[in-house]
């Protein structure tokens, strides 16, 4: 009888919690997909409703927005935003996520990207890369298209990559913007498509298609302050980086591999003070 009255206490007490805030509470022991997951329910939620209070925040959490700290309730969270799409990563290492949010139904698209991480069960820290015109090959509705098309769904255990060789592969990707000669560290796949900001690079479905095309530069800019979030069964690495040195524009890459060869690559990058690249260095004579 005393247990009964134990969990009718524990059900009534969690019914009320979602009554007053909206949001249902994340496991608080230990941290798994599941719980990752549903904190990004949460996050999506008050995104929608323009309201961060529908989220299940720790006391001292910090909201971080195109690199800069600024108050919950100020940026992308002043109006309720429609998620149009969105597709999310987990990482129960370290606890944290990354979503690819696209919102393309009202005069002002956006593309997002948000690391949210969890601690205690609540969300302890979300940052967000809101991409928009002025930002580099920004175009939402290409993004949507694209994006919605691709396949990143869980990998059967036989094509999926340890955390090591992830994070390898995209730390070899960053390297050929300041060194060309090394892009054969990278694990290219066939095919391979990359979209950035809502240019693709292989519209038309070619089987053949490559990613060593274009970009990266000639070893003209360096990519520091590298950050990763790792979904293992997805076989996706999200690399957080700032692309160049010094005030750096704030950029993500999402690298998906299977069988250890890079299938796709997204990149969102915001240009604080416009997206003028810098000049490739001159090839030295042999």
């Amino acid at each position: 009888m005393i247990r009964a009255s134990v969990v009718f206490v524990m059900l009534c007490g969690t019914l009320s919690v979602r009554a007053e805030t909206g949001w249902m509470p994340v496991a608080a022991a230990g941290c798994t997909r599941e719980s990752l997951q549903g904190a990004v329910d949460n996050y999506l939620g008050a995104l929608k409703q323009g309201n961060p209070s529908r989220m299940p925040l720790s006391p001292q959490a910090k909201y971080i927005e195109n690199r800069k700290e600024i108050p919950f309730g100020q940026g992308i969270w002043q109006a309720p935003l429609a998620v149009d799409f969105q597709r999310s990563f987990f990482d129960a290492e370290t606890c944290e996520t990354f979503t690819e949010i696209i919102h393309t139904s009202s005069s002002h698209p956006y593309v997002i990207g948000t690391r949210l991480k969890v601690e205690d069960g609540k969300i302890a820290e979300a940052e967000s890369l809101v991409t928009d015109k002025d930002d580099w090959l920004f175009n939402a509705e290409n993004y949507l298209k694209y994006s919605s098309a691709e396949k990143w769904d869980t990998l059967p255990p036989a094509l999926r990559s340890d955390r090591q060789t992830l994070i390898k592969a995209a730390n070899a990707y960053f390297d050929v913007f300041l060194n060309p000669s090394s892009s054969s560290n990278v694990p290219w796949g066939i095919p391979c498509a990359r979209l950035e900001g809502g240019a693709y690079t292989n519209p038309g479905g070619d089987p053949k298609a490559s990613c060593t095309g274009g970009p990266p530069l000639e070893g003209s800019v360096s990519i520091v302050n590298r950050r990763f979030i790792v979904d293992l069964d997805k076989g996706t690495v999200v690399g957080l980086v700032d692309f160049g040195a010094e005030n750096g524009w704030p950029d993500s890459h999402t690298f998906r591999l299977e069988n250890g060869k890079v299938r796709y690559v997204h990149t969102l990058t915001v240009c604080p003070m416009g997206c003028q690249l810098p000049a490739p260095k001159p090839k030295t004579k042999s």
